[in-house]
């Protein structure tokens, strides 16, 4: 049985830093996909960053320059380094996977597992 576990999640102020990290278990290591996602209240899900097992990472133009994604195959963990947040950062974030992505990824695709969300609170 697969698992999530998203940590790191936070209030901070506008300029500041956060780092996410999602756990996998039942997973292979270095053999599925990550990403992250974000829900501010009333808005869509938006995908920020995705990356696979060879390497190839993908990032939404949102956070492009301030997140960067990384892997530690290791321990099973994808982290989310999140700097110069802005109140527009806001919102539940989540880590999923999906076994079905090889060379790339895809944000607006399917994602079959996911975690259950770790808030991010920035204030102004």
């Amino acid at each position: 049985q697969t698992q999530l576990v998203e940590s790191g999640g936070g209030s901070v102020q506008a300029g500041g830093s956060l780092r996410l990290s999602c756990t996998a278990s039942g997973y292979t290591p270095g053999f599925y996909a990550t990403a992250w996602f974000r829900q501010a209240p009333g808005k869509n899900r938006e995908g920020i960053s995705c990356i696979v097992s060879g390497g190839t990472i993908h990032y939404a133009e949102s956070v492009t320059g301030r997140f960067t994604i990384s892997r530690d195959t290791n321990k099973n963990t994808v982290y989310l380094q999140m700097n110069n947040l802005t109140p527009d950062d806001t919102a539940v974030y989540y880590c999923a996977a999906d076994l079905r992505y090889g060379n790339t990824c895809l944000l607006s695709g399917p994602w079959d597992d996911w975690g259950q969300g770790t808030q991010v609170t920035v204030y102004p």
